[in-house]
């Protein structure tokens, strides 16, 4: 009897901490967790005991932020309605950041221009917000408990923002080591603003993800219009995104026409695979529940990634060595995952294993040849002197193209099961 009521007990707590994690929280969480590397690592940086590529830093700075922009519509400079213009705004600061992930040198000022002026403004106008509006600050210091709490971590995030937006500004402004205990002290007050942001979503979910109410339909153009797009189709969206751009800009780094930082490909990459498994329980191996254990690896791939980001050279092997294992093992067990229930129902009838839906055909044809390009992506990892680059490159842009066909194919069946919800209602 005392083993069940644990169990019931330990279920409660992984629902609490695991089903009930807002993608924003999560982003908060890794966002947090690099400012604390960062800032750890900038110590070593001054003294010349690491190296530093700063534009591969910046560009997981506007990745991370853009995901939000993207999922959520939460910019830098408040919340707006998530529609089509803004996920083509959060799609742009994306791919500036991703160039400046793959490319060093071609987009280093900018990019710091950029993440200074989200940090600096984004501070400033967040703040101003926080205090002026009548639904935030005024109420929630109003209401006793972890309302209180939230002011104080948005009030704390939100200036620190801004001065890291001056130091990112104007540089030597302040030195390493300022800066280093500035990052540090700011990834804490995000730890606590995420905190205090997932509590406060347990204890208020009414007010969950409120956004600012929708124009009608008559009076707004596509650009304009509400894009409704589930979370699992938002986060890979810039997935897709990603390996496009990464191939295409692989043609001239074959072509030595430009360089190429491989610690900043494999950084993002595993960033952005850790977001997919803290936020979903996406794997490569397919969907997993998740768990301490899922959340755990998550959180070392994501530290991982941002090492690699920040301090090249150091970890370029074994995250090539790692994602490449994914890649394939992935691959071939969702294909064994797919495959070996038909071939052991192989010799039913079709009343027994009735036809698949096309809607749902087409899906199993794109998720099957993913896991081939996916194997191949994971064999170019081993063998990066015996397949050619530009194969690499085709590999990657048909990975892309794949995955946001599959994201249209999911957003067609979403809307098919509310047209039936709603019929049957």
């Amino acid at each position: 009897m005392g083993q069940d009521n644990n169990d019931g007990q330990n279920t409660g707590i992984k629902k609490e901490f695991f089903g009930d994690l807002s993608f924003e929280v999560i982003v908060l969480f890794i966002f947090g967790f690099f400012m604390l590397i960062f800032g750890a690592l900038l110590f070593k940086i001054h003294t010349g005991e690491l190296p530093y590529t700063p534009d591969s830093t910046y560009g997981l700075f506007l990745v991370i932020i853009s995901l939000q922009i993207i999922a959520l519509g939460r910019t830098p400079f408040g919340d707006l309605r998530r529609s089509w213009m803004v996920i083509i705004i959060g799609t742009c600061t994306t791919a500036a950041g991703m160039t400046a992930c793959f490319i060093p040198g071609f987009l280093s000022e900018f990019v710091r221009i950029l993440a200074g002026v989200m940090l600096l403004f984004g501070g400033i106008s967040l703040l101003l917000q926080l205090i002026l509006s009548e639904d935030k600050a005024k109420q929630w210091l109003a209401v006793p408990g972890v309302l209180r709490h939230l002011t104080l971590a948005c009030a704390l995030v939100y200036i620190i923002s801004a001065v890291l937006g001056i130091i990112t500004l104007l540089p030597g402004i302040a030195g390493d080591t300022l800066t280093a205990a500035v990052l540090l002290v700011y990834g804490v007050c995000i730890f606590y603003l995420a905190f205090c942001l997932h509590k406060t979503n347990t204890t208020y979910p009414q007010e969950e993800n409120s956004l600012p109410e929708s124009p009608s339909p008559e009076k707004e153009s596509l650009l304009f219009s509400g894009a409704e797009i589930p979370l699992q189709v938002a986060i890979i969206i810039p997935v897709g995104f990603l390996l496009m751009l990464l191939g295409f800009l692989l043609v001239p780094v074959n072509l030595g026409i430009v360089p190429f930082s491989p610690d900043g490909q494999l950084g993002l990459l595993m960033v952005v695979m850790a977001i997919q498994m803290l936020a979903l329980g996406e794997t490569p191996a397919g969907e997993c529940r998740r768990s301490w254990l899922l959340m755990g690896i998550g959180v070392a791939f994501a530290g991982a990634g941002i090492y690699s980001c920040v301090v090249p050279g150091i970890l370029t092997g074994t995250l090539a060595s790692l994602i490449g294992f994914l890649n394939i093992a992935g691959g071939v067990i969702l294909l064994l995952k797919r495959f070996g229930p038909v071939l052991l129902n192989r010799g039913k009838t079709e009343a027994e294993h009735p036809p698949m839906p096309p809607v749902l055909k087409n899906l199993f044809i794109i998720q099957t040849i993913l896991n081939f390009v996916s194997i191949g992506f994971g064999a170019s990892m081993f063998l990066p002197g015996i397949i050619p680059g530009m194969v690499v490159a085709g590999i990657l842009v048909v990975n892309g193209v794949l995955i946001f066909a599959m994201a249209s194919i999911v957003l067609k069946i979403d809307r098919m099961l509310a047209a039936g919800m709603t019929e049957q209602t």
